[in-house]
């Protein structure tokens, strides 16, 4: 049976506190509210830095049975080394302690850089490296350099299936070369909204759908209208049902064969204004979904009118996108 998991991307902002959070919680306990209200999170931190196998092993800890987390792999891959000689830096990835998420472990999200044109041998040569269970991560993860030598997780509870989205921001990736290597490979094409700031691609490629919803109207601030709402929930269900919409935005003159079903996974990016966590309960609301923790009190979206963005500085202040005080150099 598919399933629908609606989430937000990261879980640590500072002025989401007062308004999504209560003024009197913990930061240290901000996981474990954001998980009682959806079914799954972006894990962002591990884009920035290499994150040690105890977080993992907390964040295992602090979310209910029934979780799942997306994690974010590395920009030294992607932005840094652009897919240039990343044998061991993929095997530093997968041993810093991603297994300790055991069942909670979902797709692995990789975004590339707006400047990074598409170039069919580089990415065929990076899928091929990638990892499709939780055993063949394992045995990349061996491969670790030594400044991995204390801080490693290398064992595996049991052999899992691996799923990889990625995140494309180049127009040279609109093309149906691209779209026949993901679904060679079975590899989610990302939907991403993003205020029309980067391609908009909703060609299906993998057993699943993988949606990150930055903002419609101004990228990671504006909040989603019940109207824009109504469409993505009517878009998810042609989705989840195996189908795709009438009016998909689409690359190749390939149509994706049609399936029973679809697992979806939706993540809302449009945090800078405390919009995400609030957007994605509606959505989950209009899509009959119900929370695993029904004595979950949502907060009250009145608090919305509470927000006053800061004078400071443009709204990438609010996007650091450390979710835990763990902070490594990327390796």
């Amino acid at each position: 049976m598919s399933q629908i998991r609606i989430g937000i991307s990261g879980w640590r902002y500072e002025p989401w506190r007062g308004i999504f959070y209560p003024t009197d919680l913990a930061q240290r306990r901000e996981l474990e509210f954001a998980a009682r209200a959806f079914s799954s999170i972006e894990l962002n931190g591990s884009f920035y830095s290499l994150q040690h196998p105890r977080s993992y092993a907390e964040w295992y800890n602090e979310t209910p049975a029934d979780f799942v987390f997306s994690v974010k792999g590395p920009r030294y891959i992607t932005h840094i080394r652009k897919l240039n000689q990343v044998e061991i830096p993929l095997a530093n990835f997968f041993a810093s302690g991603l297994f300790n998420l055991k069942e909670k472990l979902g797709p692995l999200l990789w975004q590339f850089p707006p400047l990074l044109r598409y170039d069919q041998d580089r990415f065929d040569r990076f899928f091929s490296l990638l990892p499709r269970d939780t055993a063949q991560a394992l045995a990349l993860a061996r491969r670790r350099d030594a400044r991995m030598n204390g801080r490693a997780r290398l064992a595996i509870d049991r052999n899992r299936a691996l799923r990889h989205a990625i995140e494309i921001r180049h127009n040279s990736f609109a093309c149906e070369s691209f779209i026949k290597l993901l679904r060679r490979h079975e590899i989610a094409l990302v939907v991403a909204d993003t205020a029309g700031k980067w391609p908009y691609l909703e060609d299906i490629t993998a057993d699943f759908m993988y949606l990150r919803l930055h903002g419609d109207k101004k990228i990671y601030s504006s909040g989603y209208t019940d109207a824009a709402l109504d469409r993505w929930q009517q878009r998810i269900g042609n989705w989840m049902t195996g189908g795709q919409p009438r009016d998909a935005t689409l690359t190749s003159s390939v149509t994706a064969p049609p399936r029973k079903s679809r697992d979806v996974y939706v993540y809302f990016d449009n945090d800078v204004k405390v919009r995400a966590p609030f957007d994605a309960d509606r959505l989950m609301q209009k899509l009959g979904l119900m929370r695993a923790d029904t004595s979950f009190v949502f907060p009250d979206r009145r608090r919305l009118g509470k927000f006053k963005a800061s004078p400071l500085g443009p709204d990438q202040r609010w996007r650091s996108r450390v979710q835990t005080t763990v902070r490594t150099k990327p390796v």
